[in-house]
């Protein structure tokens, strides 16, 4: 089955509808779930595809979950939840407010709410009971205590649905580990908000950026009348387990659906708070709408119920797209030993060096109740003898710091480091877990290219992927999601049988980077220039004519520290890109005539150690991007041509003589020959700024003796003399 369906017209005509509704509402419209989602997938024909396929297959498992009772959540579960309070004064959210909130949300969804004595008795055989319940976090993602609250200063006054309030940049605070938490930010929020939420299958929205956004007036005690009950976050946790808008957000058109089978149809949203039976263009009669429903758009007070239907949905949600938090220890008390010495990170070496000799450093943090004041950290290489270094400081709970380790040396290739702590005060480690971190990284001789003159001259570096155990020789990958990265691949190549790819058809992650890095490269001050070239093949899935579309991208990227640091000497993306100009919506396989070769200027970097030459992906979702034959050239002048900046040779000759020039020479009008008597035999006329470093003439049917060869500048004229032999 194609893995990108066409949109059905029904489909069109939903997100149309979508967008239509969420730009004529202003003051009335309470949740931006649905603009958010539309805006987001308007940047992407892909990513909209990409969405209503998931959404399709999801609808098929919750259907079938419905009937059967066993396959939803049977005991009762807790998730942990983090609120960010940003605020430009966030005291303002008590931490009274913040609980009376997490109470409302459990009674909603245990169906334990008092205010369910107004659920009509027509509705009350639907009334759904979940067992999804939420506590605050206990323990923050370092493993820290934590009450759950995270109070952050900002200088905004109010947020949008741009996702600005979970940036740094932007002024918000970013989230915990949204795999292990559910994020809650308090905010204001303008154009007359109350909240919003992300789907659990929006592809266009990065994992870090999960979670739900709502105005700090909601709250309960807030001061938004008719809706400071603390129903928003109930509403907008529905859409962050994959509930829609009770009416199908279809503008009041009727053909809307929340994919729910046991919500009346609805036309549009409901406002205000009704009593008895309320019908309109959709339902016109029976028990009518529901309008008691969380996922409706009804003041605080009348908004009493999720539906059974509505449940299941929730808890198949949970299960298909957010399993972790069903084994997160989020809401587990973090309970301190005396004596708990962390190794938290091992920040050097990171994935590769440069140089034999190095550094390691480590943060370490106590996470014991005792003042660390001493410390021994060990560290080897492989299977190497260990070596120790003893610090001593003073670190609170929970502080941390960064030691440096004695020095190591590493011989070429590629190893494991191994660091440990023990003895914190002088007494055994109480919790050993935390103890010990591995990480692996490589170390080789750079390529030194030097002149040819010098012995065993390297003035040329091939890589075309045929060796079976590749990346090796001091190449490596970095693929920081741990998702789709660079691979070497037999389906397709420009020479041998092999090539490295990225498999941008179904890496459906925007904007992530991985990087495929060269080993590092010494170029002796003596060359004069150097080159890399590589071929290259690439398609997009997306008409190139598409406007504002996230495209593939391929850099080079030249780092003179290492790694640390890069800069772009070639980027292309979309059109010049592509290797074939069609769109391609299956996995492009390119053929012998769709690669080009492309080629990259590197004489800015002669002269520097431990270059580190990188060719990165980022992933627009479009097709796959290949690499092969990656060539490094350098070229060395003639020491002669460079001190006098005309030269022929050979000299003496017994039949071409070769005319060159240092640099690329300016006003040149022409070369000419001529033999011993005087006679002109050759000439080249040069028109303006079409010179060459070189020019070629045959002798060889000429006679022995002595020929001038005169160089005719716009300025001056240079000769030099050739024997003919």
């Amino acid at each position: 089955m194609n893995r990108r369906p066409v949109l059905t017209f029904f489909s069109l005509l939903l997100f149309l509808s979508v967008y239509a509704q969420q730009t004529k509402r202003t003051i009335n419209e309470k949740c931006g779930t649905m603009q958010r989602l539309e805006e987001n997938l308007q940047k992407s024909a892909v990513l909209r595809q990409r969405f209503e396929q998931k959404r399709i297959e999801f609808n098929k498992v919750a259907s079938v979950r419905s009937q059967n009772k066993e396959a939803g959540v049977l005991s009762t579960i807790y998730i942990p939840v983090v609120f960010h309070v940003v605020l430009p004064n966030p005291n303002i959210v008590t931490d009274a407010q913040i609980q009376a909130q997490l109470d409302t949300l459990n009674r909603d969804f245990f169906g334990s709410n008092g205010d369910s004595v107004k659920i009509p008795s027509y509705f009350k055989p639907l009334y759904g009971k979940s067992s999804i319940q939420f506590c605050l976090a206990q323990r923050n993602p370092d493993g820290d205590a934590t009450n759950g609250i995270d109070r952050v200063f900002t200088a905004r006054t109010s947020f949008s649905i741009d996702d600005g309030v979970k940036h740094d940049y932007a002024g918000g605070v970013a989230s915990w580990n949204s795999a292990k938490y559910m994020n809650v930010w308090i905010c204001m929020l303008g154009s007359n908000l109350l909240g919003y939420a992300t789907f659990p299958d929006d592809v266009s929205t990065p994992s870090a950026d999960q979670g739900v956004v709502i105005d700090y007036r909601s709250l309960p005690g807030g001061s938004l009348a008719n809706y400071n009950q603390g129903k928003s976050l109930t509403h907008e946790t529905g859409h962050y387990f994959n509930l829609y808008h009770i009416w199908g957000d279809d503008g009041g058109a009727c053909y809307g659906d929340d994919y729910v089978g046991d919500t009346p149809n609805q036309g549009d949203a409901s406002s205000g708070c009704y009593t008895g039976i309320k019908t309109d263009n959709c339902t016109l009669g029976g028990n009518g709408i529901m309008y008691q429903n969380y996922m409706d758009y009804t003041d605080d007070p009348c908004l009493v119920m999720f539906t059974a239907g509505q449940v299941n949905r929730m808890e198949t949600a949970l299960s298909v797209y957010r399993p972790s938090l069903l084994s997160s220890n989020g809401c587990q008390p973090v309970i301190l030993q005396n004596y708990d010495a962390q190794l938290r990170t091992v920040n050097q070496p990171v994935q590769r060096l440069c140089t034999a000799a190095f550094t390691p450093q480590v943060t370490i943090k106590n996470r014991g109740s005792q003042n660390l004041t001493s410390l021994q950290i060990s560290a080897k290489i492989d299977n190497g003898p260990a070596t120790s270094t003893s610090w001593t400081g003073s670190l609170t709970t929970y502080n941390t710091t960064v030691v440096n380790l004695a020095n190591l040396t590493a011989t070429p290739g590629t190893h494991t480091l191994t660091v440990y702590v023990s003895n914190p005060n002088s007494n055994a480690d109480q919790d050993r877990s935390n103890d010990t971190l591995q990480i692996t990284f490589q170390y080789f001789d750079p390529i030194t290219f030097t002149s040819p003159l010098a012995p065993s001259p390297v003035t040329e570096y091939r890589e075309s992927f045929e060796n079976n155990s590749f990346p090796n020789g001091g190449w490596d990958i970095v693929n920081p999601d741990n998702a789709i990265t660079w691979q070497r691949v037999y389906v397709a190549s420009k020479s041998g049988s092999a090539s490295m790819r990225v498999d941008n058809f179904n890496y459906d992650h925007i904007g992530e980077r991985d990087d495929l890095r060269m080993p590092s490269v010494k170029i002796s001050s003596q060359i004069d220039s150097a080159f890399l070239s590589f071929q290259v093949a690439a398609a997009a899935y997306s008409d190139l004519s598409t406007a504002g579309n996230n495209w593939d991208t391929l850099q080079v990227l030249v780092s003179t520290d290492c790694g640390q640091t890069y800069t772009s000497v070639y980027k292309k993306w979309g059109k010049a890109l592509v290797t074939t100009t069609a769109a391609v919506t299956s996995e492009f396989i390119p053929s012998s005539t769709e690669w080009r070769k492309d080629s990259v200027n590197l004489a800015n970097f002669i002269g520097n150690d431990n270059l580190v030459f990188a060719f990165r992906n980022i992933t627009g979702y479009e097709n796959e991007v290949y690499l092969d034959d990656i060539n490094l050239r350098t070229v060395t002048i003639n020491p002669n041509l460079k001190a006098q900046g005309f030269l022929v040779t050979p000299n003496p000759t017994t039949g071409n003589i070769n005319v060159q020039f240092y640099p690329q020479p300016t006003n040149l009008k022409g070369i000419e020959v001529f033999n011993g008597m005087g006679q002109q035999i050759a000439q080249v006329t040069v028109i303006k700024d079409g010179a060459n470093n070189s020019y070629t003439f045959d002798l060889s049917h000429y006679q022995s003796g002595t020929y001038i060869v005169r160089a005719v500048f716009t300025d001056r004229v240079v000769t030099r003399k050739v024997i003919k032999l």
